[in-house]
C-alpha cells in the first residue's frame, strides 16, 4: 500500500470528494471545507490511498498575547480498514511540522478517557496525558 500524505489547500476541494468509512465525524460539506481551507491559521492533512482520503488530521493555530503560539490538533481520523499502518503518526509527524513553521512552540491534542489507541498514538510521539476537564456550550 502507498498512502500519501498531503496538506490541503483553497482549491483542493476535488481531492476530498471520494472518502473512505469513518475518517471524518459527518459528511464533509464543500461550503464548510472551502471556508475552513482559507480560514488563516487552519490547516488540513489528508491520507490518500489510490485517490481515496483514508485519514485527516485538522489543525488550528492559536495565537496568545501572553503565551506563546500553539497549534491545537483539533480532529486525527483514519479509516477503520486503514488503521494500525503509521498513517495516523505520519499525519501528526506533518502537522506538527506545519506548526514548526508556523511559529509555533507547542502542540495539543485532547482526547477521551477510553479512546485507548489515540492515547497509544499520542504517548509514542512523547507526550504525557494531563488531567483536562472540557465544557461545552451550545451557541
Amino acid at each position: 500500500m502507498n498512502v500519501e500524505i498531503r496538506r490541503l489547500y483553497a482549491g483542493d476541494d476535488a481531492l476530498v470528494k471520494r472518502i473512505a468509512e469513518d475518517v471524518f465525524d459527518e459528511p464533509v460539506r464543500p461550503d464548510r471545507l472551502a471556508a475552513y481551507l482559507t480560514s488563516p491559521g487552519h490547516f488540513l492533512i489528508v491520507a490518500l490511498d489510490d485517490g481515496i482520503v483514508v485519514g485527516q488530521c485538522a489543525a488550528v493555530i492559536h495565537r496568545h498575547p501572553d503565551k506563546v503560539s500553539e497549534l491545537y490538533i483539533d480532529e486525527v481520523g483514519v479509516s477503520p480498514a486503514f488503521q494500525r499502518q503509521g498513517i495516523a503518526r505520519k499525519m501528526l509527524d506533518a502537522m506538527f511540522m506545519i506548526g514548526r513553521e508556523q511559529g509555533c512552540e507547542e502542540a495539543w491534542v485532547g482526547t477521551e478517557p477510553d479512546n485507548v489507541a489515540a492515547r497509544s498514538l499520542y504517548e509514542s510521539r512523547g507526550a504525557v496525558a494531563e488531567p483536562f476537564v472540557m465544557y461545552v456550550y451550545r451557541l
